[in-house]
Formats: structure tokens, sequence, C-alpha cells
């Protein structure tokens, strides 16, 4: 397997635990759909699902994944908008 081939499997596979990890946690009440850290989980999984079913020529599973990923960006630009509280 090339170096290039190799790093598209891994972008994939990692793309898959970490949205497969955020999923969890949030089910699991560990997390919730409200905190950075879990649209971040998403926004990265979502790439690297991007960047492998692109190299396999997977056109619906890599627009799928970039509507997920803008969906996680709008997430973070909402939460970034919302007033801080003073506690």
């Amino acid at each position: 397997m090339a170096p290039l081939e190799l790093a598209v499997e891994i972008a994939g596979w990692t793309g898959a635990g970490l949205i497969l990890l955020a999923y969890l946690l949030l089910s699991m009440g560990r997390m919730t759909g409200q905190t950075p850290a879990y649209q971040w989980m998403n926004i990265v999984g979502a790439a690297g699902f991007v960047a492998n079913g692109w190299w396999h020529g997977a056109l619906p599973s890599t627009a799928l994944n970039v509507v997920w990923m803008g969906i996680g960006f709008f997430a973070l630009w909402r939460m970034s908008q919302r007033p801080r509280s003073s506690t």
C-alpha cells in the first residue's frame, strides 16, 4: 500500500472512530451536542470521511460529510454568538 493510500485509509478509519465516539458519549450522557468538543469531533471525523470518500469515488458519502461538517461549523458559530454567562 502506497503511503498516500495508507494516509487516506487512516483518515477514514480515524474519522469513523471520532464520529462513533462522539455519538457514544452523547448517548451515554457524558457529553451534550452543545459543546465545542462534540462539534469538533464530528467536524474532524467528517473530514476524514470526506478524504476517504473522495479518494474512493464515493461521492454520496463525500457530499453527506461535507454537509455534516457544515452543520458542525454552523453549530460552533451559533455557540460563539451566545452571550457568556457571568458565573
